[in-house]
Protein backbone atom coordinates (compact mmCIF):
# COMPACT_ATOMS: atom_id res chain seq x y z
CA UNK A 1 0.00 0.00 0.00
CA UNK A 2 0.97 3.28 -0.55
CA UNK A 3 2.32 5.42 2.34
CA UNK A 4 0.51 9.00 2.25
CA UNK A 5 3.14 10.76 4.04
CA UNK A 6 5.87 10.33 1.37
CA UNK A 7 3.45 8.81 -1.91
CA UNK A 8 6.16 5.83 -2.30
CA UNK A 9 5.34 3.57 -0.10
CA UNK A 10 7.09 -0.01 -0.93
CA UNK A 11 7.67 1.18 -4.40
CA UNK A 12 9.35 -1.16 -6.80
CA UNK A 13 13.16 -0.30 -7.19
CA UNK A 14 13.30 0.80 -10.92
CA UNK A 15 16.48 2.52 -12.77
CA UNK A 16 15.11 3.28 -15.80
CA UNK A 17 12.43 2.70 -18.89
CA UNK A 18 13.95 0.18 -20.79
CA UNK A 19 11.54 0.00 -24.11
CA UNK A 20 7.81 0.18 -25.00
CA UNK A 21 5.89 -2.56 -27.10
CA UNK A 22 3.74 -1.48 -29.92
CA UNK A 23 1.73 -3.76 -31.75
CA UNK A 24 1.49 -3.04 -35.34
CA UNK A 25 -0.76 -4.08 -38.82
CA UNK A 26 2.48 -4.79 -41.07
CA UNK A 27 6.17 -4.24 -38.82
CA UNK A 28 7.97 -3.32 -41.86
CA UNK A 29 5.92 0.16 -42.15
CA UNK A 30 6.49 0.68 -38.28
CA UNK A 31 9.94 -0.49 -38.90
CA UNK A 32 10.05 1.98 -41.84
CA UNK A 33 8.98 4.86 -39.78
CA UNK A 34 10.42 3.99 -36.57
CA UNK A 35 13.89 4.34 -38.44
CA UNK A 36 13.22 7.38 -41.33
CA UNK A 37 11.20 9.51 -39.25
CA UNK A 38 12.55 8.90 -35.78
CA UNK A 39 15.63 7.95 -36.16
CA UNK A 40 15.70 4.63 -34.23
CA UNK A 41 18.18 1.61 -34.89
CA UNK A 42 17.29 -1.81 -35.37
CA UNK A 43 18.93 -4.22 -32.92
CA UNK A 44 19.40 -7.72 -32.75
CA UNK A 45 16.23 -9.76 -30.98
CA UNK A 46 16.46 -13.04 -29.54
CA UNK A 47 16.10 -15.66 -32.36
CA UNK A 48 14.25 -18.20 -29.99
CA UNK A 49 10.88 -15.78 -30.44
CA UNK A 50 7.88 -17.58 -32.57
CA UNK A 51 6.65 -14.50 -33.83
CA UNK A 52 7.43 -11.93 -36.16
CA UNK A 53 8.87 -8.49 -34.66
CA UNK A 54 11.84 -6.01 -34.79
CA UNK A 55 13.42 -4.62 -31.81
CA UNK A 56 15.30 -0.34 -31.99
CA UNK A 57 16.71 1.57 -29.90
CA UNK A 58 17.82 5.24 -29.87
CA UNK A 59 17.35 7.90 -27.25
CA UNK A 60 18.47 6.04 -24.06
CA UNK A 61 15.20 3.97 -25.00
CA UNK A 62 14.13 0.78 -27.07
CA UNK A 63 10.77 0.12 -29.56
CA UNK A 64 9.75 -3.19 -29.41
CA UNK A 65 7.79 -3.79 -32.57
CA UNK A 66 5.26 -6.72 -32.67
CA UNK A 67 2.84 -8.19 -35.40
CA UNK A 68 -0.60 -8.11 -35.48
CA UNK A 69 -2.21 -11.77 -34.88
CA UNK A 70 -5.21 -9.96 -36.23
CA UNK A 71 -3.94 -6.82 -38.40
CA UNK A 72 -7.33 -6.47 -40.11
CA UNK A 73 -9.51 -6.21 -37.02
CA UNK A 74 -6.78 -3.17 -35.33
CA UNK A 75 -9.34 -0.03 -34.14
CA UNK A 76 -7.75 3.17 -36.62
CA UNK A 77 -7.22 6.22 -35.68
CA UNK A 78 -7.84 9.20 -37.97
CA UNK A 79 -8.05 12.45 -35.14
CA UNK A 80 -4.89 13.01 -33.66
CA UNK A 81 -5.96 13.76 -30.01
CA UNK A 82 -3.06 14.91 -27.57
CA UNK A 83 -5.01 13.38 -24.42
CA UNK A 84 -4.55 9.98 -26.25
CA UNK A 85 -2.46 7.56 -25.33
CA UNK A 86 1.00 8.58 -26.65
CA UNK A 87 4.99 8.54 -26.69
CA UNK A 88 6.95 11.62 -26.07
CA UNK A 89 10.14 13.18 -27.08
CA UNK A 90 12.66 16.06 -26.45
CA UNK A 91 13.66 17.93 -29.46
CA UNK A 92 15.11 21.62 -29.55
CA UNK A 93 14.53 21.85 -33.29
CA UNK A 94 11.48 22.40 -35.29
CA UNK A 95 10.13 19.51 -36.68
CA UNK A 96 7.00 20.90 -38.06
CA UNK A 97 8.38 21.79 -41.74
CA UNK A 98 10.35 18.24 -41.85
CA UNK A 99 6.90 16.74 -41.36
CA UNK A 100 5.03 18.32 -43.79
CA UNK A 101 8.02 17.91 -46.27
CA UNK A 102 7.47 13.93 -44.86
CA UNK A 103 3.26 14.54 -45.69
CA UNK A 104 3.02 13.30 -41.96
CA UNK A 105 -0.39 15.72 -40.81
CA UNK A 106 0.28 16.44 -36.85
CA UNK A 107 -1.04 19.19 -34.89
CA UNK A 108 0.72 22.11 -32.60
CA UNK A 109 0.11 23.17 -29.29
CA UNK A 110 1.30 25.55 -27.07
CA UNK A 111 1.59 25.13 -23.22
CA UNK A 112 2.19 28.21 -20.77
CA UNK A 113 2.71 27.35 -16.83
CA UNK A 114 4.00 30.45 -14.90
CA UNK A 115 5.44 31.96 -17.78
CA UNK A 116 6.94 29.59 -19.72
CA UNK A 117 5.95 28.09 -22.71
CA UNK A 118 6.48 24.31 -24.33
CA UNK A 119 5.73 23.70 -28.02
CA UNK A 120 4.35 20.00 -28.98
CA UNK A 121 3.70 18.86 -31.84
CA UNK A 122 1.68 15.25 -32.19
CA UNK A 123 1.19 12.61 -34.95
CA UNK A 124 0.88 9.06 -35.85
CA UNK A 125 2.34 6.23 -36.56
CA UNK A 126 1.64 3.89 -39.00
CA UNK A 127 -0.73 2.33 -37.04
CA UNK A 128 -2.34 5.49 -34.85
CA UNK A 129 0.08 5.37 -31.84
CA UNK A 130 0.70 8.73 -30.85
CA UNK A 131 4.13 10.53 -30.90
CA UNK A 132 4.64 14.00 -29.19
CA UNK A 133 7.90 15.98 -29.83
CA UNK A 134 7.73 18.56 -27.42
CA UNK A 135 10.67 21.41 -25.66
CA UNK A 136 9.60 19.99 -22.44
CA UNK A 137 12.71 20.33 -20.96
CA UNK A 138 11.50 24.37 -20.29
CA UNK A 139 9.26 23.24 -17.68
CA UNK A 140 10.79 22.73 -14.76
CA UNK A 141 10.29 19.44 -12.75
CA UNK A 142 8.40 20.62 -9.06
CA UNK A 143 7.79 17.76 -6.64
CA UNK A 144 4.84 17.19 -4.98
CA UNK A 145 6.11 15.32 -2.14
CA UNK A 146 9.54 14.02 -0.91
CA UNK A 147 12.49 15.80 -2.41
CA UNK A 148 14.89 13.03 -2.32
CA UNK A 149 12.60 11.10 -4.86
CA UNK A 150 13.45 13.88 -7.22
CA UNK A 151 17.33 13.76 -6.91
CA UNK A 152 17.33 9.85 -7.51
CA UNK A 153 15.46 10.43 -10.42
CA UNK A 154 17.55 13.81 -11.14
CA UNK A 155 20.98 11.20 -10.86
CA UNK A 156 19.28 8.42 -13.11
CA UNK A 157 18.82 11.12 -15.82
CA UNK A 158 21.90 12.50 -15.89
CA UNK A 159 23.33 9.33 -16.38
CA UNK A 160 21.67 7.87 -19.05
CA UNK A 161 22.31 11.44 -21.26
CA UNK A 162 25.89 10.48 -20.59
CA UNK A 163 25.14 6.87 -21.80
CA UNK A 164 23.39 8.07 -24.81
CA UNK A 165 26.21 10.28 -25.96
CA UNK A 166 28.52 7.05 -25.42
CA UNK A 167 26.37 5.02 -27.66
CA UNK A 168 26.12 8.07 -29.97
CA UNK A 169 30.13 7.87 -29.98
CA UNK A 170 30.20 4.05 -29.99
CA UNK A 171 27.70 3.77 -33.34
CA UNK A 172 30.65 6.66 -34.83
CA UNK A 173 33.66 4.55 -33.61
CA UNK A 174 33.05 1.32 -32.81
CA UNK A 175 36.40 0.17 -31.06
CA UNK A 176 35.84 2.86 -28.34
CA UNK A 177 34.95 1.91 -24.96
CA UNK A 178 33.99 3.89 -21.63
CA UNK A 179 33.36 2.36 -18.19
CA UNK A 180 30.19 3.54 -17.09
CA UNK A 181 31.28 3.59 -13.38
CA UNK A 182 33.86 6.41 -14.66
CA UNK A 183 30.91 8.83 -15.22
CA UNK A 184 30.03 11.13 -12.85
CA UNK A 185 26.35 11.72 -12.21
CA UNK A 186 24.16 14.88 -11.76
CA UNK A 187 23.28 17.17 -9.10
Amino acid sequence: MLDKSTGRGGALALTSLNHISIVCRSVEQSLDFYQNVLGFVPIRRPGSFDFDGHWLFNYGIGIHLLQSEDPDHMPKKSEINPKDNHISFQSVTAVGKKLKEMGIAYIQRRVEEGGIFVDQLFFHDPDGFMIEICDCENLPVIPLGGENNLQQACKRVGFLKQQQQQTQQQQCHPAMQIKEDSLPLCM
